[in-house]
């Protein structure tokens, strides 16, 4: 199970600086727990954290030119703090597997002479075998689309400082040596791992990417799992949900047992329903289906309320037989029973706990009900500070809320009560 340990982010929109978790030069932090919810009133921040993993997922996949401009951001300008100057930063800091050791990746996104966003840095950073502390040796370094790669697993360059000036990385490029590759990018608004991660002399930088390229982030809306897809089974359910009805297809198909228990828990939680499947209609279109125990006639997708839709649509996410690495959703309380929000919590904290290929998951909340199921240690709380940035701490750092916590006080009633509100 992959997973990320810490995530910092510098200049986009409110997130001026803040970080969550651990990285590699913050010695004694605790790293980010399987399960991971951000909570804070309306307008503190919740919705740009989602959106800078959004952000990084289609950097990769776009280029960071379009990415600026995708999903309504409006452009690099809009996009960095207020007031600020300088490139927007992200830093991540994940493991491929619990005792891989750590890779860091730190990007830069500045403007050019014209106007437009380029990548300024990209760097990726591992420690060798069995170091346990120490500057992480650099196997990818890139300015301005130009820079090294080191082709051997053990083999990067032993940095003492951040002062890895230029002079230092042009002397690099004209020195021929077989253990690492001088690159240039043709394109400097795409990122290099995503040039360098389809080669298979990079297997680091291979891995890395993937594991962005597979991140699922919710943009899930009710009324696209409403639309009317053409038949044909598929494998995942996409960001929106409209393919629901091609999935339930292809679990019907190829997965009857689980399709059938992921309904016998859809039944307890959503009482009355009997039966999901699929109807083809004459020009080859897909109805999803509902049967309630009390009537004879089934209900449509059409027909069915957002609540169910999302339920069902996050147990198809979570039971999926090769889930994404990484899950990251935005309220999902959002039409949803206020009883079921802790079911629905325990459920998340189940998948990330669960198999070997289980998911980490990402959570933005203001629900107290959702919380409740919630540790200390799971819970970040994001609030604007006096200059009107972000700023953000973990529960478990207050010992008031730690203590009243373990007297089996639930977190979410303790958010309610303003005892995780800065006093």
């Amino acid at each position: 199970m992959a997973i990320i340990e810490g995530f910092r982010v510098k200049n986009f929109r409110v997130l001026k600086d803040v970080t969550i978790g651990k990285l590699w030069d913050m010695w004694g932090a605790q790293p980010l727990t399987p399960l991971t919810a951000v909570i804070g009133k309306n307008g503190v921040g919740k919705s740009t954290f989602f959106d800078a993993f959004g952000f990084l997922a289609d950097c990769l996949k776009l280029g960071v030119e379009e990415a600026c401009d995708a999903r309504g951001r409006g452009g690099f300008e809009r996009i960095r703090s207020q007031g600020q100057i300088g490139p927007i930063e992200f830093n991540i800091y994940y493991r491929q597997e619990p005792k891989a050791r750590p890779i860091t990746y730190e990007l830069a996104i500045e403007l050019d002479g014209t106007g437009r966003p380029f990548v300024l840095k990209e760097r990726l950073r591992q420690r060798r075998k069995g170091q346990k502390t120490g500057w992480p040796y650099s196997f990818l370094i890139l300015n301005d689309a130009a820079g090294v790669v080191w082709k051997e697993e053990e083999i990067g360059v032993d940095e003492k400082d951040e002062k890895f000036t230029s002079e230092k990385l042009k002397h690099m490029l004209q020195e021929e040596r077989d253990d690492r590759e001088s690159i240039e990018l043709e394109d400097k608004r795409k990122l290099g791992i995503s040039t360098l991660g389809s080669l298979r002399q990079h297997p680091r930088i291979s891995v890395f990417r993937r594991f962005i390229e597979s991140w699922y982030l919710s943009y899930f809306r009710p009324d696209s799992a409403r639309s009317l897809p053409l038949a044909g089974p598929q494998r995942h359910l996409n960001v929106s949900g409209d393919n629901i009805g091609n999935v339930v297809q292809y679990m019907e198909r190829e997965h009857k047992e689980l399709f059938q228990t992921i309904l016998d828990s859809i039944a307890k939680k959503i009482p009355g329903i009997d039966k999901i499947d699929t109807e083809k209609t004459s020009d080859g279109r897909l109805l999803l289906r509902f049967n309630d125990k009390g009537f004879n006639d089934p209900f449509y997708s059409q027909q069915m309320s957002d609540g169910t839709l999302k339920v069902f649509a996050y147990m198809l996410l979570l039971n999926d037989p090769t889930p994404p690495p990484f899950i990251c959703i935005e309220e999902p309380e959002n039409g949803l029973y206020h009883k079921l929000l802790e079911t629905l919590a325990n459920e998340f904290r189940e998948h990330t706990t669960g198999a070997k290929d289980a998911s980490q998951v990402f959570i933005t909340t203001h629900q107290p009900y959702f919380v409740n199921a919630l540790s200390p240690d799971e819970v970040w709380v994001i609030n604007k500070d006096k200059d009107g940035f972000a700023s953000v701490k973990r529960a478990s750092d207050d010992e008031i809320v730690k203590n009243l916590y373990k007297e089996e006080l639930p977190l979410g009633n303790l958010w309610y009560s303003d005892y995780l509100d800065p006093r």
